[in-house]
């Protein structure tokens, strides 16, 4: 018996949309990043992006656990002499709420060319609003 192999032509792509409102941080982005990635689905194949769609909605309202909305920050640096940048949690939260979600997310997504393409179907919104409603997303509870 052969083991199956999905193709790219023949992956069908669901859109879902994600309330974060309540949800812990850590554990929503774990969960978005098995439906991205395609291994919630049993044609999961890991040369295949078989992943869905996936809006998240609320990203101001997600919640982190213990201290670390003042303990934690993500660094980047400018490229220029001196410019290692670190921006908190906190901070981050109250002016990019959606960066934060994001940047978890891609934490957790593989770091090849075929990451990179799973990442481009995640859609982050820090408010309700969101401009995917023709693609008619169903709700899921994570």
């Amino acid at each position: 018996m052969k083991s199956y192999m999905a193709k790219t032509n023949e992956v069908e792509r669901k859109w879902f949309i994600v309330d974060a409102e309540g949800k812990t941080l850590g554990r929503l982005s774990s969960e978005i990043a098995k439906i991205l990635t395609g291994k919630n689905k049993p044609e999961y194949t890991p040369h295949v992006d078989t992943g869905d769609f996936v809006i998240v909605v609320n990203a101001e309202k997600v919640v982190l656990t213990g201290k670390k909305l003042d303990q934690e920050s993500y660094t980047y640096h400018t490229g220029h002499p001196g410019g290692l940048k670190q921006i908190s949690f906190r901070r981050m939260l109250a002016e990019k709420p959606e960066l934060l979600t994001y940047h978890a997310v891609k934490g957790m997504i593989p770091k090849t060319r075929l990451g990179r393409q799973m990442l481009k179907k995640l859609k982050v919104y820090a408010g309700e609003n969101h401009d995917h409603e023709a693609q008619q997303p169903q709700a899921l509870e994570l």
